[in-house]
């Protein structure tokens, strides 16, 4: 008889994709599926997607998502889980959803430490919407409102995510990641059980941002895509663990 070393998981449905090819996406909708699996958190799950170019994972993931407004993924989220504590309750945002118009949402739930695991798609620009500069746009960088680079006497600084969050006591977990390599796939689902991991023990807001790839609106091909993130992304926003509070009930 044959064993089975490898298969799809049963959180994730069986609809192909839409995202454009060498997107990040569907990576992080698969790790996220199977953490939820091996966890045996699926039938509990409840996913709250954003506006932008993830606001149809309802149709990729086998269990419950609620549709948020743009930016506001983290208040739906707060209500969602305070009124059904037993579920496993997560917001999955790009950066100008979380970062921009959802800024306030998000620092908020995280500094009343709302019992809610967030998973943040940093790919440094709008993805849905055209392309435009997004809070996390590196500077220089060339986008559709931007086209001469990001000027940061004009337009300001990239906003760290990780690193604001991580001066606020509400948060148990904080970590950056990225998915231009199986290793740093690997960490990305570490972090992403441990954010869950977390919030099965009440332990407060656990929060996961990953480095991501969007070819299209970079203007480049996949490959190139991937040497980007590694080669100018990562060095600006550095990986790791910002806040483990391991001791935390």
């Amino acid at each position: 008889m044959n064993k089975v070393i490898f298969e799809k998981p049963r959180a994730l449905g069986d609809k192909p994709l839409h995202y454009c090819a060498g997107c990040s996406h569907g990576i992080v909708h698969r790790l996220v599926c199977e953490v939820l699996d091996e966890l045996e958190l699926t039938g509990r799950a409840v996913c709250v997607e954003p506006v932008g170019c993830s606001v149809t994972a309802d149709e990729y993931f086998n269990f419950d998502v609620v549709q948020a407004a743009h930016g506001r993924a983290p208040a739906v989220a707060t209500g969602i889980k305070r009124s059904l504590p037993g579920n496993i309750v997560f917001t999955y945002q790009g950066d100008g959803d979380l970062a921009a118009i959802g800024t306030a949402e998000t620092v908020h739930a995280a500094a009343r430490g709302e019992n809610i695991t967030v998973i943040f798609i940093n790919n440094t620009i709008y993805g849905m919407t055209g392309g435009q500069m997004a809070p996390t746009s590196l500077p220089g960088q060339v986008t559709q409102t931007s086209p001469y680079g990001r000027d940061t006497k004009t337009q300001g600084y990239p906003v760290k995510v990780c690193e604001m969050l991580s001066t606020l006591d509400g948060p148990s977990f904080i970590a950056r990641c990225a998915v231009d390599s199986v290793p740093h796939i690997k960490e990305a689902k570490k972090a992403i059980k441990k954010a869950f991991e977390y919030q099965c023990g009440g332990r407060g807001l656990s929060f996961v941002e990953i480095l991501s790839t969007c070819p299209t609106n970079w203007g480049m091909p996949p490959l190139e895509a991937v040497e980007r993130l590694r080669t100018e992304m990562i060095p600006y926003y550095p990986l790791g663990v910002y806040k483990d509070e391991k001791g935390a009930e």
